[in-house]
């Protein structure tokens, strides 16, 4: 008897350390301040990035209005993301690998204005709050990706309430079917997009061709000449977007690890590989090479490596870089002007084309054989996941991007008049001017 008592209690006394001091979540240190770099690159993308890319391609009398137009879009979609949208993608109740529900679709609001998270809250090592900033650039910039091809036309206060209910009704839930986890639907399907090739770009892409759509031609256009004003704007927005997108792609990783080196490498060599791509065949067919035509190259690889930014080698990544560059130049130069779509940036052509191609390749690319590092991968199986993903992503968006702008229209209208249009919008909705000399 003394000897079985002897035998539970040392088997108790193993137990203890388990029990009372079982090791509480610690902050990694590292991944938390590449976190918060990676925030601050994001936004640097978006403004003054972003904004310089679009505004150097507008007329001059419109660049001040988009400026405009993507500060009020931060604010708002900030006050939003707090509010109810970043619960609406991150939070996973009743959500289960394989089962398909409501919350496949869309999180829940338990997470509605940050209850329950405080700056104690860890992730992965990482604060939450850290974290939700991080998300919060992603859900500021999709949107103003969108809304430049509705430039030089479109109501200032459309624009605001297009983008807020936009965020809430599309880049929310998409958000959370490719990023969920467990139990969301893209993640049922085995979808790979690793940074936001579908909620980012193809949503936003599919959002400026809908849109426009909608919205009409701009007066004059195609017939009336309207070459960007400031190019090397435009050059200068293409550098910035590049060096932001390291924090977009890598920052993605959402720790500084092994992957977030392997996306490094893939993001620099495909926006090369896009440049030069971009560069032979605008070379080959227009027998010269533009300016516009190596930021646009670069924009195109950056796009198409997005979703892929982890799951490929550094060949995978040349190649994706490159093909995407030259299907994006093809729906600039031609698609655009067959199907006669007055998208004032090349939205769709660059985002929404470069976000599809982009995710097919990342079916391919991402098997070991190629390069890839995705391991028991099938690559009939993944390619048509990645096309599910695509046709998931493009009917959503087109659905509820349609509707939106028509309850816009119908309501306080979309467009400023003609006279309104040839004026300007900086003058005619802000009574300022970009430049005064």
């Amino acid at each position: 008897m003394i000897h079985v008592l002897k035998k539970i209690f040392l088997a108790l006394l193993f137990l203890i350390p388990t029990c009372v001091f079982a090791e509480e979540p610690h902050l990694d240190a590292a991944s938390t301040v590449w976190m918060m770099i990676s925030a601050i690159l994001v936004l640097m993308m978006f403004i003054p990035g972003l904004a310089l890319f679009y505004g150097g391609m507008l007329r001059s009398k419109n660049v001040l209005s988009l400026f405009s137009q993507f500060f009020a879009v931060a604010g708002i979609s900030a006050i939003l993301w707090v509010a109810f949208v970043y619960s609406m993608t991150s939070d996973t109740s009743n959500m289960t690998e394989g089962n398909l529900n409501l919350n496949s679709f869309v999180g829940s609001l338990n997470k509605a204005f940050l209850l329950g998270i405080n700056d104690q809250t860890l992730v992965g090592g990482v604060p939450e709050y850290v974290l939700i900033t991080f998300g919060l650039t992603f859900a500021i910039i999709t949107p103003c990706i969108a809304i430049g091809a509705f430039a030089e036309r479109m109501k200032f206060s459309a624009v605001i309430i297009f983008a807020a209910l936009w965020l809430t009704l599309v880049y929310g839930p998409l958000a959370h079917m490719v990023w969920g986890g467990p139990g969301a639907i893209m993640h049922n399907w085995g979808v790979l997009d690793f940074a936001g090739g579908t909620a980012v770009h193809i949503n936003s892409g599919i959002a400026a061709l809908v849109g426009v759509l909608v919205l009409g031609k701009r007066h004059g256009w195609p017939t009336t000449a309207m070459p960007p004003h400031n190019l090397v704007y435009t050059m200068i927005g293409a550098a910035l977007l590049w060096a932001g997108w390291f924090g977009f792609n890598v920052g993605s990783a959402l720790s500084a690890n092994t992957t977030a080196g392997v996306a490094l490498l893939t993001t620099m060599l495909a926006t090369c590989a896009g440049i030069t791509g971009w560069m032979c065949i605008e070379k080959m067919m227009a027998k010269h090479v533009t300016s516009l035509g190596l930021a646009s190259g670069a924009v195109a690889g950056l796009v198409g490596i997005t979703p892929a930014a982890a799951y490929v080698g550094p060949l995978g990544a040349l190649a994706i870089g490159f093909l995407t560059s030259i299907c994006c130049f093809y729906a600039v130069t031609t698609l655009k002007r067959k199907f006669g779509f007055d998208d004032a940036v090349d939205v769709f052509a660059l985002h929404g084309v470069g976000g599809m191609v982009g995710a097919i390749l990342t079916g391919i690319f991402c098997i070991p054989a190629l390069g890839g590092t995705v391991s028991d991968v099938n690559l009939v199986q993944q390619f048509f996941a990645q096309v599910a993903g695509i046709v998931l992503t493009i009917v959503y968006c087109g659905c509820f991007t349609w509707l939106i702008m028509k309850g816009i229209d119908m309501t306080i209208g979309l467009r400023v008049s003609a006279e309104e249009e040839q004026q300007g919008l900086d003058i005619i909705e802000h009574n300022e001017r970009a430049y005064n000399s």
